[in-house]
């Protein structure tokens, strides 16, 4: 009897048993597993979240057309590009003259683009293959040095260093470098009043090319415009002044006519027009003309401005001359002419 009871007992004690070990494994199998085989992957969501970071950081070039003087983070984030590839610049979002040198000094070392210090569709192109290519040997102040070799002239007045600068102030108080010549001179398809083929013809290509737009309309309205004088070299103008000063004397000829170094047509973007009612002269009647009035009012459509216009003698330090135009690009010239200032109240706003 008592084997019985004993034997009895330790079957009940094994069911017991059986009964916890797979109530035990049963929890065990609904667990999640601590193995870290088998965990969630946070890291895969953190390297998700920084590549997101990392692409949204990523410096471009701006798709705007940019200039002296804008300001906004548009001009920040061309500042950026500029100093991602080499250039050492503030990124104040004012363009000013130092990322108008950077422009300047990228768009000189290639050739398919126009050095003007204006940031076009063309730069940015550029721009952008530079930031994609981390293999490029771009050096950045390779063609344009940030001072001139000469900083003053004989007359105390100070040199430019980029006098590609297509908004560069030339006038009694800031000349252009002596051997400054334009390296995009081309002769511009409209009338002139001789034939010989002299370098006054010529023009920067960007000017040139405008020059033509505003002949042409002229045209189609019915008006007889021809372009006089273009470009004059340090040496020619240093030759003219010198003829005006011993006919009139040094300070009346500085009235009407710019020392060397001085004079906006050795920028390559001034052309002197007449016509044939004036008999080709360059005189204040031409502004009495169709020609003349024509030509204020609609100058600017085509980025050329009055560079000295009446009534503003005091400030451009030079006579009234309606037949002096000056390539500065649309967006500017419409504002000078329609606020009616000149470039140099331009620049002090």
């Amino acid at each position: 009897m008592k084997k019985k009871l004993i034997i009895a007992l330790a079957v009940l004690l094994l069911l017991i048993s059986g009964c916890s070990t797979s109530n035990n494994n049963e929890e065990s199998q609904e667990q999640p597993s601590s193995s870290p085989d088998k965990q969630e992957t946070p890291v895969d969501n953190e390297e998700t979240e920084t590549d997101k970071a990392q692409q949204e950081e990523k410096i471009t070039a701006p798709k705007e057309t940019l200039q002296k003087k804008d300001e906004g983070k548009n001009v920040t984030s061309l500042q950026n590009a500029l100093r991602e590839i080499g250039y050492k610049l503030s990124e104040d979002g004012v363009y000013e003259e130092a990322t108008t040198w950077a422009i300047t000094d990228l768009q000189l070392q290639f050739e398919k683009l126009q050095a003007t210090g204006v940031y076009n569709k063309a730069t940015q192109n550029v721009l952008s293959s530079l930031l994609e290519d981390a293999e490029t040997d771009f050096q950045p102040g390779k063609a344009l040095p940030k001072q001139a070799e000469t900083t003053m002239t004989s007359h105390g007045t100070p040199v430019l260093s980029n006098p590609y600068d297509q908004l560069a102030i030339v006038n009694k108080e800031f000349a252009l470098p002596a051997d400054y010549v334009p390296e995009d001179l081309v002769t511009p398809n409209v009338r002139f009043p001789f034939t010989e083929d002299l370098p006054k013809k010529q023009m920067r290509q960007v000017a040139a090319d405008h020059l033509e737009e505003l002949f042409a309309t002229a045209d189609e309205a019915g008006l007889d415009l021809y372009a006089q004088s273009g470009f004059r070299s340090y040496d020619r103008q240093d030759a003219i002044f010198a003829s005006n000063a011993a006919e009139h004397g040094e300070e009346a000829a500085n009235n009407f006519s710019a020392r060397p170094g001085e004079s906006e047509h050795q920028t390559g973007l001034a052309m002197d027009i007449t016509s044939p009612e004036v008999n080709f002269q360059l005189n204040t009647d031409f502004g009495e003309t169709d020609e003349g009035k024509w030509v204020e009012e609609h100058a600017a459509e085509y980025g050329f401005i009055i560079r000295y216009p009446k009534g503003k003698e005091t400030i451009t330090q030079y006579q009234y001359e309606p037949w002096h135009l000056r390539y500065v690009g649309e967006e500017t010239a419409k504002e000078i002419m329609k606020e009616g200032i000149t470039l140099e109240e331009y620049f002090a706003e």
